[in-house]
C-alpha cells in the first residue's frame, strides 16, 4: 500500500480546523433570580441612579416596548449609568438575558435557552486591535503572543471553547473580557478565533 505523506501544513490546517469548529460551551449556569439577587439588586431594588425598581412593572415595561433584543444589549453593553454587564465582566451574555427577562416579567418567565443578538457587533479583529494585541502583541505577562503556535497549541488542546471561557470570566493575568466589560460573548469568541487563525499563517488561510 502507497504511505500518503501527511505535511506540517496539512496537520496544522486539520488542527486549526478541528479547534475552530468546536462548539463553545459558554456555562452560564446561574439563574435570572440568582443573578438578581446578587448583582442587580445593588442598583435595582431601590431605583438607584434612575435604575428601574424591581416589582414596578409600568416601568419595565415601557424600557421593553423598545424589543428585548435592545433591553438586553443595553445591559450587556452598558446604558446611561448601568456599566456593562451590571459592573460584573464575568457574567455571560446568557446570564445577563436571564437577569433582564427575570426583572421584566417580574420572575415569572422561564430563563432563556439562549442569549439575545446584538443588533451590531465588532469583528474579531477590531477587537484585537482595539485591546488584544496589547498583551498579546508581545507576549505581555505570558500572553500566547499572536502568530506564535508555540504559544498557541499547548492552549488548544481541547479546542477553542475552553480558551472563550477564560476570555471572558479572565485567567491569570488576563482580566474579564480583557477589561472592556462592555464586549459581548460573540465579540471575544470572534476574537479568540481571529487570534487563533493567525498561529497558522499563510497556511491558515488557505
Amino acid at each position: 500500500m502507497k504511505k500518503m505523506k501527511i505535511t506540517s501544513g496539512a496537520l496544522l490546517l486539520s488542527f486549526l480546523g478541528l479547534a475552530l469548529s468546536a462548539a463553545p460551551v459558554l456555562a452560564a449556569d446561574r439563574s435570572g433570580k440568582e443573578v438578581v439577587e446578587t448583582v442587580c439588586l445593588a442598583c435595582h431594588e431601590t431605583g438607584k441612579d434612575g435604575a428601574p425598581k424591581i416589582g414596578d412593572q409600568a416601568a419595565w415595561a415601557q424600557r421593553a416596548a423598545k424589543g428585548m433584543d435592545k433591553l438586553t444589549q443595553n445591559a450587556i453593553t452598558g446604558v446611561k449609568n448601568m456599566p456593562a454587564h451590571g459592573g460584573q465582566a464575568a457574567l455571560s451574555d446568557l446570564e445577563m438575558t436571564r437577569a433582564v427577562g427575570y426583572m421584566v416579567s417580574g420572575g415569572k418567565a422561564a430563563d432563556a435557552k439562549k442569549v439575545y443578538k446584538a443588533p451590531n457587533s465588532r469583528t474579531g479583529e477590531q477587537v484585537v486591535q482595539a485591546r488584544c494585541q496589547e498583551c498579546h502583541a508581545t507576549g505581555k505577562e505570558g500572553a500566547p503572543k499572536l502568530g506564535d503556535m508555540n504559544d498557541w497549541k499547548p492552549r488548544l488542546q481541547n479546542g477553542v471553547a475552553p480558551l472563550v471561557k477564560s476570555a471572558i470570566g479572565g485567567h491569570n493575568g488576563m482580566p474579564a473580557r480583557g477589561g472592556l466589560a462592555n464586549l459581548s460573548d460573540a465579540e471575544i469568541k470572534a476574537a479568540v478565533e481571529y487570534m487563533v487563525s493567525k498561529t497558522g499563517a499563510s497556511a491558515a488561510s488557505k
